[in-house]
C-alpha cells in the first residue's frame, strides 16, 4: 500500500495544483519510483489511498497502468476524499483499505524518496516466519528530525536482528516503509474495524507504541540514500543533485 492521501500543506504553493506524491524527483514522480521498485520486485499489486486531488493520480497512470519498465500494474484505489471528504491519516486509511489486502504487506509513504530500497521477498518471509505484527525500516535522523522516532536494542529471541524499543536511549527515523500484518489493524492494537466504515482518522504511531510495548514489532536500519520530500527546499535540492540511474 503506497499512503498518497495527505494535503501537502509544507509543500505549498507546488501541491496547491497537484498532489504531493506526483511531484517529480530526477524526471520521474515520487509515485512513479515507489510503484518501479514494487514492480521490479515483483509486487506489482498495489493499493493506493487518495484523498487531495486524488482524482489525478489514477489519471496519471492511466487505464491500463505499467511501470517504467513495462511491467503491468494492478492498481486499486482508496477513495478517502470521495467517501469522507478528507484525508484519514495513517492507521485510519490503511484501515480502510484493509479489504483491498492480504494478510502480509508492505506499507510507504508516497512523499519519500528511497531510489535504492530493496522490496526484497527473502524480506517478506522472514517476516512471515516470525511473530511479530510489523517490521519497520528506521533511518538515521535527517536535520528536520533530529531527536528520532524509535529506538533500536537488541532482539533476544532472535540474534542478529533487532527490535524497536521507544525507550531506547537510540533513536532513529522511521522511513514510512514497513512490513504490517492484517492482524495488527485489529483489537487490541487498532479499534477501527475492518474497512473504517465510519471513516475514523487516526494515526499509526501510536500504534505502533502500543504493540512496542509488547515486544511485537520489530525493526532494522536502512542506511540508503532517503528523503522525507516536506518542503520544496528539499524537492529542489534533490532535483539538483546527480541523476540517479
Amino acid at each position: 500500500m503506497v499512503l498518497a492521501a495527505g494535503r501537502g500543506e509544507r509543500m505549498r504553493p507546488l501541491t496547491d495544483a497537484i498532489p504531493k506524491p506526483l511531484l517529480a524527483v530526477q524526471g520521474k514522480t515520487l509515485l512513479q519510483w515507489h510503484v518501479d521498485a514494487l514492480a521490479d520486485a515483483g509486487f506489482a499489486d498495489i493499493v493506493i489511498n487518495t484523498a487531495w486531488l486524488g482524482e489525478q493520480i489514477p489519471a496519471y497512470f492511466g487505464p491500463l497502468p505499467h511501470s517504467s519498465c513495462g511491467r503491468a500494474l494492478a492498481l486499486e484505489y482508496s477513495w478517502e476524499s470521495l467517501d469522507f471528504g478528507a484525508a484519514l491519516e495513517t492507521a485510519g486509511g490503511i484501515s480502510r483499505a484493509l479489504p483491498l489486502l492480504g494478510d502480509i504487506f508492505w506499507v510507504l509513504a508516497g512523499d519519500v524518496y528511497a531510489p535504492g530500497f530493496e522490496f526484497s521477498r527473502q524480506a517478506v518471509q522472514r517476516f512471515a516466519r516470525s511473530d511479530k505484527l510489523a517490521h519497520l525500516w528506521l533511518v538515521p535522523n535527517p536535520p528536520h528530525n533530529p531527536d528520532g522516532d524509535f529506538g533500536l536494542a537488541p532482539d533476544p529471541q532472535a540474534p542478529g536482528r533487532q527490535l524497536a524499543l521507544n525507550q531506547s536511549a537510540v533513536q532513529y527515523t522511521y522511513s514510512t516503509i514497513g512490513l504490517y500484518r492484517r492482524e495488527f489493524f485489529a483489537r487490541p492494537w487498532c479499534e477501527i474495524p475492518a474497512g473504517n466504515p465510519q471513516g475514523v482518522k487516526t494515526p499509526l504511531a501510536p500504534l505502533l507504541r502500543k504493540a512496542m510495548d509488547n515486544q511485537r514489532i520489530s525493526a532494522e536500519l536502512y542506511t540508503g540514500a532517503w528523503t522525507d520530500v516536506g518542503t520544496p527546499e528539499r524537492l529542489a535540492q534533490l532535483n539538483a543533485s546527480p541523476a540517479r540511474p
